[in-house]
């Protein structure tokens, strides 16, 4: 499958909107909307509302987070807002600012 990949120079503002994967290695503000596994790569900073399939983070994320599978918080992660999945995991070195809703 093809993913759609926002390098590191690059910085969005608005919305982004993928039916492939997504990879953010440079900068979304906005909403970020992927039907499918969405990766935050280190160093990558989104300050946005994610909506997405599966989701690992391993940099920066301001904003609500509503996956419709799993979060996972890799070592050096930053999160600020609440999160929404049926499963979350936050590796040691995480952080993590919010409330979690497993209710999905």
């Amino acid at each position: 499958m093809a993913s759609t990949v926002i390098g590191a120079g690059i910085t969005i503002e608005g919305e982004v909107s993928s039916e492939d994967d997504v990879v953010v290695q440079g900068t979304i503000r906005g909403k970020l909307h992927g039907k499918d596994r969405v990766t935050v790569e280190q160093g990558a900073v989104v300050e946005a509302d994610v909506t997405s399939g599966p989701l690992t983070v391993a940099g920066t994320i301001t904003g609500n987070i509503h996956s419709h599978d799993r979060v996972d918080l890799q070592a050096g992660a930053k999160v600020v807002g609440n999160v929404k999945a049926t499963r979350i995991t936050i590796a040691d070195g995480a952080q993590f600012k919010g409330n979690v809703d497993m209710d999905v």
